[in-house]
């Protein structure tokens, strides 16, 4: 069977850089879908992209759908026909649905009974004649923002101004919105021709390149770091690929051409910091250092075009550039003609929430987490004075004041560590009131120094009870708060620190300390929604590490309320899975937990067990077994001791009745049992592991 290379190009208006990529690769994933439910073989698929178009070529597509046929079951013989052996609407309706007529239908026994059943083939169409449905992956594509245009009522990332669809040399007509499908694709905005004719599916790079597009992404990333290579070799530079800088930069242009600018000397007495990111977060440019790491008064930029009349566009550059460090300039002296206590003395007027309050008053309770939580901790975060907790607790949001990050919001705590040690605050201070921000993304950076580590917990941490206590719980996508970032963010420092944190014994204690809560109900609610929330931040820890999703489940469901004691049972119950008595261990445990309900009913945990009633000598191997269990905060320990216990757990259920007619007896055992349903209930609650 002859195959075939099939190009689809969706052109548009500019994408925003950082969604490019993301768009073009489920483009990939649709078209594949697609393909597939059409029994439409392929080889492979390619993806292309730039701010203008997003492309897939599929490669070794099949000449014509793969042929089906299948027997179709359909309702018994006495519901197919009446009496007088016509045919019900049953049957009229069962052929119909399968693009058959009752004609068709012919019957078979099973089991006893007579059944209708129909044929049913359906040749594979050509790929020509199924292509033109591929219309319907646009609107299968979601993207975080996305907007109307024209009379339509389609969304879409960007509007949609041209379509090219070729199998081969052939055009395939697709049709979207108002838009017809043809073989013309727009070549470079201003280099190129508004009007390139794709000759085949095969020419699509080489007829687009003479044109001023470098479709291939990729492509266009490896031009942009060989250019940067060149020149930095070319002038003995530093200059630094930020790989996230590197892939905006690509997917803005189509034709790139790197060059290097200038600017003033005198604006590097500006920090470091406020310079690289009036370069990098606000103009798109690469810093560039000398050989000792030292920042220069010149900038990399990637022009979307060629080389010509380059110092026009470098003047350019340096000019808004210039302007950027200008507004810095003036930020940073305007801010050293006031001190610390000037600026926060105004955090006591900015509201951090309208039902929540004044930054001022955050800093306040943050300050008393922080005590709580170094108290707690004072083992494990060591070196911590009590005086920089105070002092970091009073001024940590200054810098939130400041001119200098009310223009460059990405230097809040950056700038606020670089003012508080010109004026004089410790080291730790400094640090903390950088690193209480961290993580600032999911996978970013964790705090380093012990007193960083505290305020980054205690920060985010007040910030998610008081959004809960004012049942601000984010819902579906919706979190305006960030909070399910900032919860992963005390998971994340937790779990690297090993600090323990009852999510229900320490959180009350800080619910009635910090925010004043009393009424058990209110205490309860809220306790019970931010374990449920932290829950839900470690399922996708526990799936990155390979846990079973059943194993996740019954750790979460566990007795106990601390991430490293759950992140622990997880790994031990992992491991333990392949080991050849797991089933028979959890099976045995099992058994004792699915008694507990009733133990707690019967409230045996008060019940003082009597072993001059003990019947059996299993009743009495189990409890001294139970009663020489050393639990620690080692779960593997405690594993391996209850995991031992499963032939006298099996061997007491095997001897003896547990709801003996005696009371006495019967608590007796239930009692016993409950010593060790305790320990098992701190790992997992095991009836939710999967043992089939």
């Amino acid at each position: 069977m002859s195959q075939h290379t099939f190009l689809f190009e969706i052109g548009l208006e500019e994408v925003p850089a950082q969604y490019v990529r993301d768009a073009v690769n489920q483009l990939d994933s649709l078209v594949s879908a697609f393909l597939k439910d059409n029994r439409l073989a392929f080889d492979t698929i390619e993806t292309f992209a730039t701010p203008r178009r997003l492309t897939v070529r599929v490669n070794g597509l099949a000449e014509k759908q793969e042929d089906f046929s299948e027997v179709a079951k359909g309702p018994a013989k006495r519901i197919a026909q009446d009496q007088e052996g016509n045919w019900t609407k049953a049957a009229q309706g069962f052929a119909r649905g399968k693009g058959a007529s009752v004609e068709d239908i012919y019957f078979e026994e099973v089991k006893g009974e007579e059944y209708v059943f129909i044929n049913i083939s359906n040749p594979g169409k050509t790929a020509l004649e199924v292509l033109p449905e591929i219309a319907c992956v646009i609107e299968q594509m979601s993207f975080p923002v996305s907007m109307h245009w024209g009379a339509n009522d389609v969304k879409y990332i960007r509007p949609i101004h041209w379509l090219v669809a070729l199998l081969d040399e052939t055009v395939v007509p697709v049709s979207f919105l108002n838009i017809q499908s043809d073989r013309i694709s727009r070549g470079h905005r201003y280099l190129g021709s508004q009007a390139v004719t794709i000759a085949s599916a095969t020419s699509y790079e080489d007829d687009l390149a003479k044109e001023f597009v470098v479709v291939n992404q990729d492509t266009r990333k490896n031009m942009i770091k060989d250019q940067i290579a060149a020149l930095a070799a070319e002038h003995n530079y530093q200059i630094d690929i930020d790989e996230d800088l590197l892939e905006e930069v690509t997917q803005i242009v189509e034709y790139p051409t790197a060059f290097i600018g200038d600017f003033d000397e005198k604006y590097l007495a500006l920090p470091d910091e406020v310079l690289i990111t009036s370069m990098k977060n606000h103009q798109r440019y690469f810093y560039i250092k000398d050989q000792e790491g030292k920042l220069l008064p010149l900038f990399l930029s990637v022009r979307n075009g060629n080389g010509e009349h380059l110092d026009n566009v470098r003047k350019g550059n340096q000019k808004v550039l210039t302007a950027r460090l200008e507004d810095g300039f003036f930020f940073v002296n305007e801010d050293k003609t006031k001190s610390i206590e000037d600026f926060t003395a105004r955090l006591a007027k900015v509201t951090f929430h309208a039902e929540i309050g004044s930054l001022a008053e955050k800093m306040t309770r943050t300050g008393q987490i922080a005590a709580y939580l170094e108290n707690k901790w004072s083992g494990q975060l060591a070196g911590i004075d009590h005086a920089d907790i105070d002092r970091t607790a009073a001024i940590y949001k200054f810098d939130l004041m400041t001119g200098i990050v009310d223009e460059f919001s990405e230097l809040q705590g950056i700038m606020g560590e670089k003012y508080a040690l010109e004026a004089g605050e410790t080291p730790a201070v400094a640090t903390a009131i950088r690193e209480h921000y961290m993580p600032i993304s999911a996978d970013g950076d964790l705090p380093t120094s012990p007193l960083g580590k505290l305020f980054a917990i205690a920060d985010k941490l007040d910030a998610v009870i008081s959004f809960f206590n004012i049942d601000r719980i984010p819902s579906g996508s919706n979190d305006p708060f960030a909070l399910r970032r900032q919860t992963s963010g005390i998971v994340r420092i937790l779990i690297e620190n090993e600090l323990t944190l009852d999510w229900k014994t320490d959180i009350i204690n800080i619910l009635q300390s910090v925010y004043g809560i009393e009424d058990q109900e209110s205490l309860a609610k809220l306790q019970t929604a931010l374990n449920q929330f932290v829950n839900d931040r470690l399922k996708p820890i526990f799936n990155d590490n390979g846990i079973r999703y059943d194993i996740a489940d019954a750790v979460l469901n566990a007795n106990s309320y601390d991430v490293l004691t759950k992140v622990q049972a997880s790994q031990v119950l992992q491991a333990a899975s392949s080991k050849d008595n797991f089933k028979a261990t959890i099976e045995a445990w099992n058994r004792i937990l699915n008694l507990g309900e009733k133990a707690r009913e019967l409230n045996v945990a008060d019940v003082t067990i009597d072993e001059a009633i003990f019947e059996t000598d299993s009743e009495a191997t189990l409890y001294e077994a139970a009663k020489g269990l050393e639990m620690t905060n080692d779960l593997q320990s405690n594993y391996n001791q209850l995991e031992a216990l499963t032939p006298a757990i099996t061997a007491f259920f095997d001897n003896n009745m547990i709801f003996a007619d005696d009371e006495n007896v019967r608590n007796n055992r239930l009692a016993i049992l409950s010593l060790i349903a305790q320990p098992i209930l701190i790992i997992a609650d095991t009836n939710r592991i999967n043992t089939k």
